[in-house]
């Protein structure tokens, strides 16, 4: 169900021969055991309504990987402009991961994340962690990590802008308090879904978007955004 899901979303097959590739007699059939497994009938899933469950490809390697689904969706968008405020992180022995916590200690702590709040009147609710890869000759091993919010309108005083194009985007859900719960989906996106997966990364911003809610719940939800192609 997890290949099939995949052809449907990135292939123009018909449906009822996908159902007969993966083994079933009848479109019903098919359509039964779709809706089991991920929520949603294999036409709602052509047309990217709704959530996919994804099983990765089995690795054997220290441990066992994709055992545990992974929930996302396919949207398209178009582009946007996020306003706020970016810093520079080098990959380098994981310091993004050591520096994009602190990042966010101090916006919240000299109210810069309360006016983000504020200011959020674009389609995305929330506040977003943007990521802008800068890695090659020029800059090194580095990303651009903004903190920002979906904006529609002119540059507010005392934010940069930074306009996000047209995506397909795969859309991933994560449940958990932060960081770890993000850090660890990041990790299974790139070592589990991408491997399992037709799609490739677009090569354009990523993000992190995160409801107005208290971060550090045990169930809080959040999602990362991935450009494909």
């Amino acid at each position: 169900m997890t290949l099939a899901a995949q052809e449907l979303t990135t292939t123009e097959n018909k449906i009822i021969e996908i159902a007969y590739k993966y083994g079933y007699d009848t479109p019903e059939a098919f359509t039964k055991a779709f809706r089991r497994q991920h929520g949603i009938t294999p036409s709602e899933a052509r047309k990217n309504k709704g959530r996919l469950n994804a099983y990765n490809r089995l690795s054997i390697q220290v441990n066992l990987k994709g055992a545990e689904p992974m929930r996302y969706r396919i949207e398209e968008k178009e582009g946007f402009q996020v306003i706020g405020v970016k810093r520079e992180f080098s990959l380098v022995n994981d310091e993004n991961l050591k520096g994009i916590p602190k990042m966010w200690d101090d916006v919240h702590a000299n109210g810069t994340n309360d006016r983000l709040v504020r200011l959020n009147n674009g389609d995305i609710k929330g506040i977003l962690g943007v990521c802008v890869d800068k890695r090659g000759e020029e800059f090194g091993e580095t990303i651009d990590y903004w903190i920002g919010t979906d904006y529609k309108g002119d540059q507010p005083e005392g934010f940069i802008a930074l306009n996000v194009p047209a995506s397909k985007w795969g859309v991933f859900e994560v449940h958990g308090p932060m960081p770890e719960a993000m850090q660890k989906t990041w990790k299974q996106i790139f070592s589990e879904w991408f491997p399992s997966n037709r799609y490739e990364h677009a090569g354009t911003p990523e993000l992190e978007v995160y409801p107005i809610e208290n971060s550090s719940n045990p169930d809080y939800y959040s999602e990362i955004w991935i450009p494909l192609k």
